[in-house]
């Protein structure tokens, strides 16, 4: 009879991995469906934390949380109906002087093509008449003119059907790319779906946060709540900061391209150029890359040397970011490396889609602050930074005399 009472702990843990290891199954089969879900509480919590302290400081004044996430959110929607005010004109503008030009570039790339394949086929039908003639010589030299019969030649391909080959391929692609416009805007429904949500889940999280950390909290033994909470409190602190670092970065790029763009496009495409570039800001590393596209359309169409003039503005506006926003505005909030960042923008578009790029990195610093509260500080307590580099620099085989004269 004394037994009983420990045989009883086994077999609740043992039904609790198992009703674990069924769960954990059950989220995977059902991520797909779930990762929308998923992504728009990630983005709740992120902006949450993010606003919080400006409603806090409010929250003093007014004697409640209600009052300043009003104002809040109607500042907020009053921007984004500026923003969307002021550069609908201008972008439709841009769109349509792109789509003008579109014609122009699949004209030009349709011509090298066609170059090309005619040169393939006058080398090809010169090629088969060498063959033939070396055939008949052959064929010549072991038979009497008399017996020798005529060789049947087939009849060259007409050049027109191989140039057509390849264009035509290159047709179809296009029209795949035009036939999945469905699927992009049944994907830009999709955010759109997301982002009111998030908009309206930030607000009700302003207004009481409360309930939703001691939901989450209450997921967790007693013993671990202190833990818990301390992980909580360097996450509301990082949150800010990296909102404030970005938010800045944004405007900082934005404003540049806009006055890069300004004398070689004119002030509106300019003002377009440089809402794309301070949007595409958000992105880690790969965002300049991806603002730089549509100026880079932009110059092709008015030709001369705007392209040069777009590449050199972009890569001043690359070194910008590299020397001054990144060392200075990013490094004390986000010591991140970009290994880490581009690697989780993967993993975050794979699982979420492409809003995921914006929580791929303060996922990873917030990883980076679980793995030091629960990890390093158990099993390296009395490890530090310079010792962890030191190791790492023995592995690789330096020569810390060299590293320290660099």
């Amino acid at each position: 009879m004394p037994n009983n009472p420990k045989a009883e702990p086994a077999q609740h843990s043992i039904s609790f991995y198992v009703i674990m290891g069924v769960a954990l199954f059950a989220f995977i089969k059902t991520f797909t469906l779930l990762s929308p879900i998923l992504l728009s509480f990630l983005l709740v919590l992120l902006i949450s934390l993010a606003i919080n302290p400006v409603i806090s400081r409010m929250r003093a004044m007014t004697g409640g949380r209600k009052i300043p996430t009003g104002f809040v959110a109607a500042g907020l929607i009053a921007a984004i109906a500026l923003v969307g005010w002021s550069s609908f004109g201008p972008m439709k503008a841009s769109i349509i002087k792109i789509s003008a030009a579109v014609p122009g570039y699949w004209e030009n790339l349709q011509k090298p093509l066609i170059k090309m394949e005619q040169q393939a086929v006058i080398f090809e039908k010169k090629l088969q008449a060498e063959v033939s003639t070396e055939i008949a010589r052959e064929d010549g030299s072991e038979r009497t003119p008399e017996t020798s019969p005529r060789i049947a030649t087939s009849p060259p391909p007409h050049p027109s059907e191989d140039a057509n080959s390849l264009r035509s391929r290159l047709n179809e692609m296009v029209q795949d790319l035009l036939g999945s416009f469905t699927a992009v805007a049944f994907n830009g429904a999709q955010i759109l779906v997301v982002l009111i949500t998030v908009f309206f889940g930030v607000v009700f999280m302003l207004m009481n946060p409360r309930p939703v950390f001691g939901a989450m909290l209450s997921l967790l033994p007693e013993e671990h709540h202190n833990k818990a909470v301390i992980i909580l409190q360097r996450i509301g602190k990082f949150v800010p900061a990296w909102a404030g670092a970005t938010l800045l970065g944004m405007i900082i790029i934005g404003l540049l391209v806009f006055l890069l763009m300004w004398p070689i496009f004119g002030f509106m495409d300019a003002l377009v150029l440089g809402l794309i570039a301070g949007f595409f800001e958000a992105i880690p590393f790969l965002g300049p890359i991806f603002s730089a596209l549509p100026a880079l359309l932009l110059a092709l169409g008015n030709g001369g040397m705007a392209p040069l003039w777009v590449v050199f503005a972009y890569a001043a506006v690359n070194a910008v970011e590299n020397n001054v926003l990144l060392p200075f505005i990013m490094a004390r909030t986000m010591k991140l490396h970009p290994l880490a960042v581009i690697f989780s923008m993967l993993l975050c578009v794979a699982a979420f889609g492409v809003l995921g790029v914006l929580v791929a990195a303060p996922l990873v610093a917030i990883v980076s602050i679980v793995h030091d509260e629960l990890y390093r500080k158990r099993f390296l307590p009395s490890v530090t930074d310079a010792d962890l580099d030191r190791l790492a620099g023995i592995a690789l085989d330096e020569n810390p005399s060299a590293g320290k004269a660099r």
